[in-house]
């Protein structure tokens, strides 16, 4: 009977879990936003001068200890060309091409850190 309990104990914490993370994950969204000096959508326009196109995804995140604005934008190129934007200053820190193989392997790295977020 204590085993079923405790499996039982342990499968809803499981079902909780995504959705501390997701909260904390939101949280710190939000403190990352108030840290930084300029808004996700100047450091949009700041790249999209740097390499013309349709942004694909961009986010908010702290990188090698600067927070910076990283946008993946679809271009002329084969592949996404990815700007980083200090959002503190608006420089642009960063600009490479990715193939289209390594975004792959990002966005599958990517979707192994975040966790998944489940309906209840």
């Amino acid at each position: 009977m204590k085993s079923r309990i405790a499996v039982a104990v342990f499968v809803a914490a499981l079902g909780i879990t995504p959705a501390i993370l997701s909260a904390a994950t939101t949280e710190s969204q939000a403190t990352l936003r108030k840290e930084a000096k300029i808004s996700m959508k100047k450091a949009r326009s700041i790249a999209l001068k740097k390499a013309p196109g349709k942004v694909s995804s961009s986010e908010l995140e702290r990188e090698n200890g600067k927070l910076i604005y990283s946008f993946d934008i679809k271009t002329a190129a084969k592949g996404v060309t990815e700007v980083n934007v200090d959002a503190m200053t608006g420089a642009v820190i960063d600009v490479h091409q990715e193939s289209p193989a390594k975004e792959a392997a990002e966005k599958k790295q990517e979707a192994k850190e975040k966790p998944a977020v489940t309906k209840h």
